[in-house]
């Protein structure tokens, strides 16, 4: 996979997954931190150019570190937390999600916004555990079917793109063997897809397929395109969901 493209593709966009601001705000309203008065330790994982990460800094009395893989979306980050003179809360952190450099129980809150199925979902709430203090807050967005029943073309697309794909109360099922109390669940509506992310998205295509003539990069965008075709198609069964839990 050629992640320079990748990059350019969705360096651009406010966000590079589904999602906005109002419900980055939901989730952090079920979370209980903006009650908490004393400053919080908090780390973003996979914030990409860092939209939540923003969010978050305007809301809370926090030093958020903010996690991607890519150092030129968190150079984006940066820029615009200087915009907003919100700079002096957020540390960028190049590093794998799965390499974390935290001392066990140390956080107050880990937020991740549509990325941690890059470790699975399983994996990744037990690996996000360590680094949280008791009480601790693990927010995430997660892929969701939103039904039981589905057409089995669907089920056959997402289980080859993520095996991990599963109804809400399975996720849920997985947070609470894992040491956690649910605080809220709530899915993504239409329109953190479409205004937010796909339509964005869709309007880059030309100007990306004029600086990168490769067929690499048509089969980038051809990709993209088959997956907004099948959420326009599909959009009743699946979704993006939000998992808030308390760390027993």
């Amino acid at each position: 996979m050629n992640y320079d493209l990748l990059i350019d593709l969705h360096k651009d966009g406010k966000r590079q997954g589904p999602g906005d601001d109002t419900h980055t705000q939901l989730a952090l309203n079920f979370s209980g931190l903006l009650q908490r008065s004393e400053l919080l330790k908090l780390a973003d994982i996979g914030c990409g150019t860092g939209a939540s990460t923003l969010v978050l800094a305007e809301n809370l009395n926090a030093a958020i570190t903010a996690v991607d893989l890519f150092p030129q979306f968190l150079n984006i980050l940066q820029r615009k937390a200087k915009h907003k003179k919100l700079k002096g809360k957020i540390e960028a952190l190049p590093c794998s999600m799965d390499s974390l450099p935290f001392q066990e129980n140390s956080l107050d809150a880990i937020w991740t916004e549509g990325a941690i199925y890059n470790m699975g979902f399983k994996k990744g709430v037990a690996y996000f555990k360590r680094f949280l203090k008791p009480k601790g807050i693990l927010s995430i967005s997660e892929i969701t079917w939103l039904t039981q029943n589905r057409p089995e073309d669907l089920t056959s697309y997402w289980h080859s793109e993520y095996p991990e794909i599963a109804i809400g109360s399975e996720k849920i099922k997985i947070l609470e063997q894992q040491g956690f109390t649910l605080k809220a669940y709530f899915p993504l509506p239409e329109s953190c897809w479409f205004d937010s992310y796909y339509h964005p998205l869709q309007n880059r295509f030309k100007d990306f397929l004029a600086k990168h003539t490769s067929e690499e990069a048509q089969s980038i965008v051809n990709s993209e395109i088959h997956e907004i075709e099948q959420y326009k198609k599909y959009r009743d069964y699946y979704s993006y969901a939000f998992y808030i839990a308390e760390k027993i």
